[in-house]
């Protein structure tokens, strides 16, 4: 199972849907590692020194940095960007698909949008 980050900015109702849904799941919170108010390559440098995929909304910055890190040749876990107009239902299930069929791995360096 995927190891997951989330920003700050991310849609707490989202994150809880996925805990109801697998209580398992290995998920933290940006601000719960301390990094609250920190900058994207700090948050992408976080992700990547712990491992996990980031889950951002970010559709301006987040991609661009993490974009960046992979041209330098910097371990990038990936990076799903969740369109905030997208269907609730829709990004939950994508979400929820993506961390169950997904090997650890399997995203280094990629950047996905959700919905699919």
């Amino acid at each position: 199972m995927l190891r997951l980050a989330v920003d700050e900015d991310f849609d707490n109702d989202i994150l809880r849907t996925l805990l109801r849904h697998k209580p398992e799941l290995d998920i933290w919170r940006i601000q719960d590692a301390g990094l609250a108010g920190a900058k994207d390559p700090t948050i992408l440098e976080w992700a990547a020194q712990a491992d996990r995929f980031l889950l951002t909304h970010d559709v301006n910055t987040m991609p661009k940095h993490a974009y960046e890190r992979v041209a330098n040749g910097r371990h990038m876990p990936g990076v799903f960007v969740i369109r905030q107009t997208a269907p609730f239902r829709v990004v939950v299930e994508d979400i929820l698909l993506l961390i169950e069929a997904s090997y650890p791995n399997e995203w280094e360096g990629q950047i996905r949008y959700i919905p699919l």
